[in-house]
Parts: structure tokens; C-alpha cells; sequence
């Protein structure tokens, strides 16, 4: 097995960036959901709600962020000392905040008020305790550091969606950062860990899908084939602690390092049985 894709995605919920290599940090795929777009109170913002994100194109510059969106462009910087509280989920952060300049031009672009921040060095945060043994640190992703798939799971879903008289969908719809050529659908169930370039990577959580896996990924739009539908065949969650349609593995990296497109996949550790899934009458 190798690597298949490599996405890092600066602003959450912005559009992905397909890269030939990146460093593996602690907290994830260096670059990866370091911005985001929140509420004025501070309440974090994704594609679920603000569909226009998927037109966002993002492009970090050092600690500062140039954003595209229809031609129209802007260029963001922060000042440490200029600081906002922000929540994931139920998760609070410290993070560095756009001026207001900035902020005002965002707003204008999404037609609501919205303010830029940036999980810069003074900004932290761990997650996940209960999944992965300690708190994993993380940026601005929803739970953990990194979101791995595999090729052979896309084609079974897309095999699926075939039989509902569907169109095929990409992996793009599922926001993953490292992609593993693998033709057994679903073997990554059985994964507990894997190994890429000396990197250890611990499965310890299955994804949960949303409504965004049924959105174009360069318009937003909920158009074309749909995930969740899909999914709801035979990757529907019986286990309450993690309800609803299942794609994909949350994932800690144990060290940090280099991997690139082609590099090996080796899984290291399994576990004995499949995440229980409910089974359709």
C-alpha cells in the first residue's frame, strides 16, 4: 500500500490543497487547519452552515493568510496580542484575530458578520483523552490531528451509489489529508496502527460523516451523487459513541517527520474486530 493523496487545508472548511509532501507534526499535517472563520462571539463556522466556504481558496504565507474567492482577494496578518476565545464544537481556544479591516471585508464577501482566526504558537489545544489513551494536540480540526482513507473504501461507496442510480463521487467530498491505495473496502476497520517513513499513526476513532459530504467541493453546492445516502447501506454506526454513517479513520501521529506521494503504508498493529455496524433490513 502507498500514499494515493496528500491534502492539507489551511482554512477549515476552505477548499483542499493537493500536495506532493508534508511534515507531520504532533498536531497534524503542518499547514492543515491552522485559520478559520468564526462567529462574532466566537463560535466556529464550517461548510454545514456557510456553504460559500467551498469557494474559499486559502493559501498561507508564514503566519499570515492570502484568501481568493471569485476573483475577489484578500490578505490577512495577526498580531499575537490581538486575541479572541473560539470554540470547536465544545472545545475552547485562544487564538489570534484578523483586524477589523479584514473582518469587515470577510463579512461583506459571506453577507453575515464573521471574524478570521489563526491557531497561531500561543494557541493551544488537545483533544480526544478518552479515544487516544492521552489529549491529542490539534488545530482547528474537528476532533484530531489527521484523516486517513482509502481508495478501496471510495470504490465500494461509489459501487453503492452506482446501484441507487447515482453519480460516483470523489474523495474530495470527505476532506481526508493522507489517502492509501488499498483495494479490500473497509480493511482500515481493522487497522489499529500504521507505519509511513519511521511515523507511527494510531487509529483511534472512526469518522462520523455530515451533511458537507453531499456538497461540491469548488462550489458548495449540495448537488450530484450523495455520501450519506450511500453510506447508510452498510456503514451506519451501532455503536452509540460514535452514532450516524461512517467513512474514513481519525488518526495520531506518534512523531514527526516527512512523507510523500508513493511512500509505503505498512500497517503495524490490527484490532480483532470490525467497528459494529447496523445492519439493514
Amino acid at each position: 500500500m502507498k500514499i494515493e493523496g496528500l491534502n492539507i487545508h489551511p482554512l477549515k472548511s476552505g477548499r483542499a490543497i493537493p500536495v506532493e509532501s508534508a511534515t507531520v507534526r504532533l498536531d497534524g499535517l503542518a499547514g492543515d487547519r491552522r485559520f478559520m472563520i468564526v462567529e462574532p462571539d466566537g463560535r466556529f463556522i464550517t461548510q454545514r452552515e456557510l456553504q460559500a466556504l467551498a469557494r474559499v481558496e486559502a493559501t498561507a504565507v508564514g503566519e499570515s493568510l492570502h484568501l481568493e474567492m471569485e476573483g475577489r482577494q484578500l490578505f490577512a496578518s495577526f498580531e499575537p496580542e490581538d486575541r479572541i476565545d473560539v470554540t470547536i464544537w465544545d472545545s475552547p481556544v485562544n487564538a489570534a484575530v484578523a483586524d477589523e479591516a479584514v473582518n469587515e471585508t470577510l463579512s461583506d464577501w459571506f453577507a453575515r458578520p464573521v471574524k478570521l482566526v489563526h491557531m497561531d504558537v500561543l494557541a493551544v489545544r488537545a483533544e480526544g483523552e478518552d479515544w487516544a489513551g492521552s489529549p491529542a494536540p490539534v488545530g482547528f480540526a474537528d476532533g484530531f490531528p489527521v484523516l486517513v482513507t482509502t481508495t478501496g473504501s471510495l470504490a465500494d461507496l461509489n459501487r453503492t451509489l452506482a446501484a441507487k442510480g447515482q453519480e460516483p463521487v470523489g474523495m474530495d467530498r470527505f476532506r481526508t489529508n493522507i489517502l492509501v491505495t488499498c483495494d479490500d473496502p473497509w480493511a482500515e476497520d481493522f487497522w489499529e496502527a500504521i507505519e509511513i517513513n519511521g511515523i507511527v499513526f494510531d487509529f483511534v476513532k472512526p469518522c462520523a460523516r455530515c451533511i458537507m459530504t453531499t456538497q461540491d467541493q469548488m462550489t458548495g453546492e449540495r448537488i450530484g451523487g450523495n455520501p450519506i445516502q450511500g453510506l447508510a447501506e452498510k456503514r451506519m454506526s451501532a455503536d452509540r459513541r460514535v452514532p450516524g454513517v461512517l467513512f474514513g479513520w481519525n488518526a495520531v501521529p506518534r512523531s514527526e517527520g516527512e512523507i510523500r506521494l508513493g511512500d509505503e503504508v505498512r500497517v503495524t498493529k490490527t484490532r480483532a474486530e470490525r467497528w459494529p455496524m447496523k445492519v439493514r433490513a
